[in-house]
């Protein structure tokens, strides 16, 4: 189950961390798309989670992330770490048995754990978020597998938000989570603890703030009451503009890289697309949340592109889109 190129490297953490070379039981943990291996092993009675990086040429790279990890263990947000090597890619950390967390809990206490992330030491390692996503989008066009009218309304709706979306804000680029989806939450029917930090470094506030809102703000109170516990106090129209069309470049993010994921450089037809525009948005959200589906599928990436991709287009065309388009139009003027 352990790989042969690790087990020494996992001995020396079971030995340094428990004086043990063996467990008492083990079982692969598959949920979540890591690369990494994660296993949840037994010592002593105790269940501790154990993970093991097994390439060092993807973003799994230790020395990238387990530093963020660490940070975030110490300061409460991440479970407690009882062994960390970047050298072996290893690590042991203590297992959270998940209850049920639901959406009327999640917007306070997500809101709070979210907070807490972006006001750890910044990160040395720093990404901009609309720079990937631009890079994203090239890749996508460059293929030619969408019908060109889709691509075109696509891009030209996106020139829209980059136009004026402050992308090299450094006043909100804060220590950032980057990966907020239900694989790498974890509640334990008192609070949340975040996991998986393989994608952890400095990015604008909003992406962690928008990739939660995706599953959890299900309505306008709810975007109210999520930003009001984030920031402490009402949110401004600013901060509620930057909120909505950072929301839409996470939903051309999604679109673009499970489309890439999934097709296998496939065209796909107006005839899969109409059929593709009868998924709903909030129900397959609904259904991630409570671990009623995956996206470990090809087909189920493909269902997740289109749903973001349809609420992108809806949004877009709305009264608030055109509202914030204003805000931060003469946000940009002004500055």
């Amino acid at each position: 189950m352990i790989p042969e190129n690790k087990h020494s490297a996992v001995s020396k953490a079971l030995q340094t961390a428990f004086g043990v070379t063996e467990w008492d039981s083990i079982q692969q943990m598959t949920k979540g798309l890591s690369e990494a291996l994660v296993f949840k092993l037994v010592i002593r009675s105790n269940p501790y989670l154990l993970r093991v990086v097994v390439r060092d040429d993807t973003r799994d790279k230790p020395i990238h992330y387990f530093g963020s990890m660490q940070a975030a263990a110490e300061a409460g947000i991440a479970p407690a770490i009882h062994y960390l090597s970047s050298d072996d890619g290893v690590s042991i950390t203590d297992f959270i048995v998940e209850k049920p967390f639901s959406f009327t809990e999640a917007i306070p206490k997500m809101a709070d754990i979210i907070r807490q992330v972006h006001e750890l030491p910044k990160f040395s390692h720093r990404v901009n978020y609309v720079d990937v996503v631009d890079t994203f989008l090239q890749r996508l066009q460059a293929t030619g597998i969408l019908p060109e009218s889709l691509i075109n309304e696509l891009l030209a709706s996106y020139e829209r938000i980059i136009k004026v979306y402050p992308r090299n804000d450094s006043e909100n680029f804060v220590s950032c989570h980057n990966d907020l989806k239900p694989d790498n939450i974890i509640f334990d029917g008192d609070r949340p603890w975040l996991v998986d930090w393989e994608a952890a470094f400095l990015n604008d506030r909003y992406v962690d703030l928008a990739a939660m809102g995706n599953f959890i703000v299900r309505s306008e109170q709810d975007e109210t009451d999520f930003l009001r516990s984030y920031f402490g106090q009402e949110a401004t129209d600013y901060q509620r503009a930057r909120f909505l069309f950072m929301s839409q470049i996470v939903h051309v993010f999604c679109f673009a890289l499970c489309v890439l994921l999934s097709t296998g450089g496939k065209s796909i037809s107006e005839k899969t697309v109409e059929e593709m525009e009868k998924l709903d948005f909030r129900d397959f959200h609904d259904q991630l949340w409570n671990c009623e589906i995956s996206l470990e599928s090809s087909e189920a990436k493909r269902q997740y592109a289109w749903v973001h991709l349809q609420q992108f287009l809806r949004n877009v065309q709305s009264k608030r889109f055109d509202e914030s388009l204003a805000v931060l139009s003469q946000s940009s003027l002004a500055n």
